[in-house]
């Protein structure tokens, strides 16, 4: 991996600016992005030039700070006006990683309980808040891979999907930083990744990050897993989520269904690792989770040439959802959730709290 981290934040909190890791380029293409917008903010994220849950939620953060600075010379009643626009515009960006709304309630939150502050000093502590939801993702990407470790301990091999690494969160990411975990104790095992179409978030991010970490790597196309599974050369599955229900149910990149009914038809240990920001105990189960719909030419001209006919028609959900009951268990940095049931999960997490 680059110095540089995915979601980082240079400078005070008068002038500095949002930098990010522009992830469309990648990995012909190295580029980061200085952002001092919440326009440019909300397009980073809506656009995936940065993408993933808790990279989302991060980013979210840095960008109330963002939005903030053209009002930190006002009122505190001008400041609180601004801070509620850029909060409810940032939350349009992307509907189904739930680490947004977490990152922008927080932050709301900072505003609703400092009202004794000056403008400028609660442009301040705003900015405090951002960096310590950034230092959070860190310490628990390092968890996630402290916990999920024993589970891929008598792995030689392992699938996993999308992009789950130091790009999509604050750290050494959440699947991955199992994987890199397992990895350190295990020079070769050995990672099959799914390509992740239409987007290709396997092949363009996820085979680059391994690649850079040098963890041995086999790019399949989705339509292979099965069969790789079938071959025994894989004796675990691992993807990040997104959005979790309070049963367990967890929206991830499109495609993570189908790979949890294979994994399940195979008796291979379908695992999930994601942070307790992005459970939503809100929602009973996977079937209140809204899943993004996104714009028909990501599969009939991805990457700027046509692969399908004038007008075809096409369905482009981003996210499905992987059944509680076809996960074997969910790693947190609070712990393992084995079995994957709401009363379980909500003993470990009542735990943490």
């Amino acid at each position: 991996m680059p110095a540089q981290p995915a979601v980082a934040w240079i400078g005070d909190s008068a002038t500095g600016h949002l930098q990010l890791i522009d992830q469309t380029l990648l990995p012909v293409e190295y580029l980061e992005l200085k952002l001092q917008t919440v326009e440019t903010v909300w397009e980073a994220i809506k656009s995936l030039r940065v993408r993933g849950a808790p990279a989302i939620g991060v980013a979210a953060g840095y960008g109330v700070v963002v939005g903030a600075q053209s009002a930190r010379a006002g009122t505190r009643p001008e400041l609180d006006a601004r801070l509620n626009q850029v909060i409810d515009y940032l939350a349009t960006s992307r509907p189904t990683a739930v680490n947004l709304f977490w990152a922008l309630e927080r932050m709301r939150g900072v505003a609703q309980a400092a009202k004794d502050l000056t403008s400028a000093q609660l442009v301040d502590r705003l900015l405090v808040e951002a960096r310590a939801i950034e230092d959070e993702d860190r310490e628990m990407c390092a968890a996630i891979g402290r916990h999920g470790l024993p589970l891929l301990r008598d792995c030689s091999g392992v699938l996993t999907h999308c992009n789950t690494g130091g790009l999509a969160t604050a750290g050494d990411g959440t699947a991955l930083a199992v994987i890199f975990a397992a990895a350190r104790e295990r020079p070769t095992l050995q990672v099959y990744a799914d390509e992740t179409r239409p987007l290709l978030q396997g092949a363009r991010l996820t085979a680059w990050e391994l690649m850079q970490r040098r963890v041995p790597v086999k790019l399949i196309c989705d339509s292979m897993a099965g069969w790789v599974m079938k071959e025994k050369r894989v004796q675990a599955v691992i993807v990040g989520a997104d959005r979790i229900a309070a049963n367990g149910d967890s929206a991830n990149k499109i495609g993570t269904y189908s790979l949890s009914v294979l994994a399940k038809a195979h008796n291979i240990p379908f695992y999930v690792a994601a942070p307790s920001s992005t459970f939503d105990l809100s929602i009973e189960t996977g079937e209140e989770i809204p899943i993004e719909q996104r714009a028909s030419t990501e599969i009939t001209n991805a990457f700027g040439r046509q692969t399908a006919p004038d007008g075809c028609d096409t369905y482009n959900p981003a996210f499905d959802v992987a059944p509680a009951a076809n996960i074997t268990a969910l790693i947190t940095e609070q712990g393992l959730i084995q079995p994957v049931t709401k009363q379980q999960i909500a003993a470990v997490l009542k735990a943490s709290r």
